[in-house]
């Protein structure tokens, strides 16, 4: 058979540098050793959870809606029309609400004119930030595993991805480890606290170490901060906080996780004036702007008491609690998590040691979805955690006992 014209102007001659979609794909885990594309494990898992009827764990989306001040204030918004271009920056009431948050909750002072803007999600201004601020030549390091779209943009962007691995069960940077990562060529420093996929909170000693850090090398600082607010003991401290960081940290949020409101892909990004321009340039030539009646919907969000906030996360390490238990007598290892929507399971006490092969088993076996954490992970850190499972407790309580149900079958179908 032979290729198609739109396939051969795909591929890549012997010796040819790699394009900018296959750098892509490759940071994320996605480019096959022939140079094709394939599936992102989401999708594969997803649609394994569909044919099978398994309830999904592996992707992190709730499975209730957000808070109905917010759906009411985004229908009143359609219907008042606002329903064209929002400025390239965002709602002026968003910026100023996303400016009273960051004093509000870590008495942080930021410029609703100057030194904010609105995104198409967290995913997007991660993207425009790292786009901006990097390219061949520039380093870029995160913890590892990480979410698989800081691979991805970091391929595009042509920079050099770095990682320090934390490994299980408590998922913190071994000593050393952070100050070998780092050189002069590190540009960029992504930080995701609370941590997906390991649901780590990161302690104040390790952030400020990344500052003092970044402050020798002179790197800018990337947070991505979305699961502010779903901490379970330990309080979350923003990057942005420290000494030495105000100057150097781009601070990244959005409304999807705190809200459940994960279709809506409202985000925001913070912090120093010149450092958000040069973001804003290049988020201008992605999207320009995106979701208008969600983002005033998002400011009112944003203003609910304080009681909203701290309901939401007990109500989610509930969550968590009531699948830890289902993990736990399925015989599975449940390692710590402190926050996020997300819990590590260690299927090595079943005598599993290739994750990514079960979790492409367990729809069909027992009616479950789960996402390996090697997805998360370049080659030795896949080695590192070929045994572990990330499952989502972002679900209905219901949901979550049927799948420890379901769960507690796994030991006999193995």
């Amino acid at each position: 058979m032979s290729i198609s014209t739109a396939e051969s102007l795909l591929r890549t001659s012997p010796g040819q540098s790699r394009e900018p979609w296959q750098r892509t794909a490759a940071g994320a885990n996605l480019l096959g050793p022939d140079g094709n594309l394939g599936l992102t494990i989401f999708e594969e898992i997803t649609a394994l959870a569909g044919r099978h009827g398994a309830i999904n764990l592996g992707q992190g989306f709730p499975d209730e809606d957000g808070p109905a001040e917010m759906l009411d204030a985004a229908r009143a918004a359609i219907a008042a029309g606002a329903n064209q271009y929002a400025p390239g920056q965002g709602l002026p009431v968003l910026r100023s609400a996303v400016a009273a948050h960051q004093e509000r909750f870590y008495g942080l002072q930021v410029d609703p004119d100057t030194e904010v803007i609105a995104s198409t999600g967290a995913t997007e201004a991660i993207a425009s930030a790292l786009l901006a601020l990097t390219g061949p030549g520039d380093e870029v390091l995160t913890f590892e595993p990480f979410y698989d779209s800081y691979g991805a943009i970091i391929g595009l962007s042509g920079a050099t991805h770095t990682t320090v691995s934390l490994d299980a069960p408590h998922f913190l940077p071994a000593d050393g480890t952070l100050e070998a990562a780092f050189t002069d060529r590190t540009r960029v420093v992504l930080v995701n606290n609370p941590h997906n996929p390991t649901g780590t909170v990161f302690p104040r000693a390790v952030l400020q170490q990344i500052v003092d850090l970044a402050n020798k090398h002179n790197a800018v600082i990337l947070t991505d901060e979305v699961y502010e607010h779903l901490t379970f003991g330990p309080a979350h401290i923003p990057v942005a906080t420290l000494p030495g960081a105000a100057d150097r940290t781009l601070t990244i949020s959005s409304a999807g996780k705190t809200f459940s409101v994960t279709g809506w892909k409202v985000g925001w990004l913070t912090g120093p004036a010149p450092l958000v321009s040069a973001v804003r340039t290049v988020k201008t030539f992605l999207t320009y702007t995106s979701g208008t009646p969600f983002q005033s919907a998002v400011a009112v969000g944003l203003g609910l008491p304080d009681q909203y906030f701290t309901e939401a996360a007990a109500t989610l390490q509930a969550k968590r609690d009531v699948l830890g238990a289902g993990l736990q007598a399925a015989g599975l290892g449940v390692l710590p998590s402190s926050g996020t929507y997300f819990v590590t399971a260690d299927t090595a006490p079943l005598g599993i040691t290739d994750a990514t092969a079960l979790a492409r088993r367990l729809p069909e076996l027992i009616g479950v979805a789960a996402i390996p954490v090697a997805v998360f992970c370049h080659d030795d850190g896949a080695r590192r955690t070929r045994s572990l499972l990330r499952f989502a407790f972002c679900k209905k309580f219901d949901v979550l006992e049927q799948a420890s149900e379901r769960l507690a079958r796994l030991g006999g179908v193995l």
